[in-house]
């Protein structure tokens, strides 16, 4: 397989998608932040100073998830139909794993959309709550699902992190 966002000189270029179908697209992508156990306390119980942890990076993840073109140089502007983050705490492990999923009906796919929305979320995670943990891991981020276009179905299945 080809690189595609080169030209026959070895210059960047965003690719031409005008000939493609225009098909429903969908991409998910998870990761997970890996907090101290007091932290992790905090962020369930609504104690972080800065306010709802898992609410503002939900909107962040999918501010991020629409903001992917301004951020990735040679991503095409997509018209985004669905983002959505979701986050599931597991206590045992002070871990929070997140996943952005998002659609469009469109000529390219949106896994870098899903993608960055998942990285917005976490970081927004970290950011909220440095002041209790600056020793929180994120990892993990990766695309979990896509479907819609000429390559079809990927689902990389459930990563036991």
């Amino acid at each position: 397989m080809e690189f595609t966002h080169f030209d026959e000189n070895g210059n960047a270029v965003m690719v031409d998608v005008t000939q493609k179908d225009v098909t429903d697209r969908m991409a998910a992508a998870e990761g997970y932040i890996r907090v101290s156990g007091e932290c992790f306390r905090r962020i369930m119980e609504g104690g972080i100073q800065k306010g709802d942890v898992l609410g503002c990076a939900r909107i962040a993840g999918i501010m991020g998830a629409k903001k992917t073109p301004d951020l990735i140089p040679l991503c095409h502007l997509l018209n985004l139909t669905r983002a959505a983050v979701d986050f599931e705490p597991d206590a045992a492990r002070c871990l929070i794993r997140a996943v952005c999923t998002v659609r469009c009906q469109g000529r390219t796919g949106v896994e870098m959309e899903a993608l960055t929305g998942v990285s917005v979320a976490l970081l927004t995670i970290y950011d909220m709550c440095k002041a209790v943990d600056k020793g929180m891991e994120i990892g993990g981020i990766r695309l979990l699902h896509k479907e819609g276009g000429k390559s079809g179905v990927y689902d990389a299945g459930r990563n036991p992190l």
